[in-house]
């Protein structure tokens, strides 16, 4: 067994639909480029609101990455 090493990356994700929404399109995007994620944390969660209503979600997300052998 080695050890792992990992990287953090931080990135936005945004939806119309949800704040689920938002967490599951910016780790299906990210997973498009990069390899071995393995798990994630919600840092910020926003949004617009127009007309009394929301509008738009964003969530501010860092992803943990492991490096190869």
């Amino acid at each position: 067994m080695s050890d792992n090493i990992y990287s953090i990356t931080e990135l936005v994700g945004s939806s119309t639909t949800s704040v689920e929404d938002a967490i599951e399109q910016a780790i299906a995007k990210a997973s498009k480029s990069i390899r071995n994620i393995e798990w994630f944390e919600t840092k910020e969660i926003r949004g617009h609101v127009k007309d009394g209503a929301v509008a738009h979600y964003q969530v501010i997300l860092k992803l943990g990455f492991r490096y190869e052998d």
